[in-house]
């Protein structure tokens, strides 16, 4: 199909996660996203995760982390702390829709890359800037990573194993929760400014989007910051289990775990009888939500004592057969043998000039009319002199320019 977003240019001008998130996410969208990149080795996270290895098992010098966000896009190796290189981003920003930027609150405007003095260039420029931060407030010049935000925002506080059980403590979620959080609201942002420019409503300006990831991950965690909003509890470190559903935590059964959640009355009544907890599902304890939620420490041990005489697999088979939502905790090799997400078709290969053979997992957006077609992350400064000649440089112009270290 042709590309939702074939009409759009983005200037990615982030780096390491959550800015390179939300524009990878623009061109599987279909969106012609250009990465600019520091001249001297690009994007940091060139250098993050592990070394993706070839089929002989060495080191292709690309990284897992890179390979992850960075699909779909060319890119461009320019030195902005030029004026020359300062000169070769104005022209890109004359042509482009989306300016993507995650430098610490005022770098560009050192180097006239604002948002004021773009949108001089192009009104019609959707600039989002995602910061640790924002713009605002007392914080807004210091710089931060993932688990600063999960530990700010509250996260921590409710992630981990309970005070009073072995191991109490926080957990860090294991992945980038705050960067991936924070470029999802940013691609919401980014789409619904688009939309505003140009049904109408906007007179076809753009518009600053101001984006913070201790803002994003506090609001991404609303439903839990709203218990305590409503009833003054503070919600807890509660291991697997939920705070707020019950039963709706892991038990160990005779081999391994299994995740269960009850989502209500009915499905608590069928699951008790299943597992002959008779009585159980009437008893004024256990009978409603909030009640088994208060009582959990009485029910809990009844079932896990149940769930212990079975293997995993023989829960599931029996749980599916009955309606009640329940699943393996799998580790990521289980995860890409399971029939369904085959299916679904999540993992996915590109051929990468010097990483070879590159299995991915695909966006998992599902459109009617498919998908655009991809292209595999981009090796640094792949796409330099493509870029420079579509701006109308000569070759002459951009070897000198190569000669100044202004391009790689």
């Amino acid at each position: 199909m042709a590309a939702m977003l074939g009409h759009i240019k983005v200037l990615d001008f982030s780096r390491v996660f959550a800015g390179p998130w939300a524009a990878q996410m623009l061109a599987d969208f279909g969106a012609d996203v250009i990465k600019v990149e520091h001249v001297k080795g690009g994007d940091d996270v060139r250098r993050m995760g592990v070394p993706h290895l070839g089929p002989d098992g060495a080191p292709t010098g690309e990284t897992s982390s890179f390979l992850a966000m960075n699909r779909g896009k060319r890119s461009l190796a320019l030195d902005l702390s030029k004026p020359e290189g300062q000169e070769v981003a104005r022209r890109l920003v004359a042509e482009a829709d989306v300016l993507i930027e995650n430098f610490k609150t005022g770098t560009l405007a050192r180097f006239g890359l604002d948002y004021d003095s773009v949108a001089a260039i192009n009104p019609r420029l959707v600039y989002c800037s995602i910061t640790g931060f924002g713009q605002t407030g007392p914080m807004k010049h210091l710089p931060g990573y993932d688990p600063i935000f999960q530990a700010m925002s509250g996260l921590l506080a409710m992630t981990g194993t309970a005070d009073g059980e072995p191991g109490a403590g926080p957990a860090l979620v294991g992945y980038s929760i705050s960067d991936i959080t924070a470029g999802q609201y940013a691609v919401s942002a980014i789409l619904a400014a688009l939309n505003h420019r140009d049904a109408g409503a906007g007179h076809g300006a753009g518009q600053f989007i101001d984006i913070a990831l201790l803002d994003t991950q506090i609001h991404a965690a609303s439903h839990m910051a709203m218990n305590y909003l409503s009833s003054g509890r503070l919600p807890r470190r509660n291991g697997t289990a939920s705070q707020i559903t019950c039963p709706w935590q892991a038990f160990d059964c005779a081999d391994r775990p299994i995740m269960i959640a009850i989502g209500n009355n009915a499905q608590f009544a069928r699951f008790c009888d299943h597992l002959g907890l008779d009585g159980v599902a009437t008893d004024p304890r256990f009978a409603t939500n909030l009640a088994r939620v208060e009582n959990a420490s009485a029910l809990i041990p009844m079932i896990a004592a149940k769930l212990a005489e079975k293997t995993a697999d023989t829960c599931y088979d029996e749980l599916e057969a009955i309606g009640i939502p329940a699943g393996p905790l799998n580790s990521f090799e289980d995860v890409f043998r399971m029939e369904q997400v085959a299916e679904r078709g999540l993992l996915r290969e590109l051929q990468h000039e010097t990483a070879g053979r590159v299995r991915y997992v695909a966006n998992p957006v599902r459109f009617s009319g498919g998908a655009p077609a991809t292209t595999p992350p981009p090796r640094f400064a792949e796409h330099t002199d493509e870029v420079l000649k579509a701006l109308g440089l000569e070759p002459d112009q951009i070897a000198a320019l190569r000669r100044a270290g202004v391009v790689a």
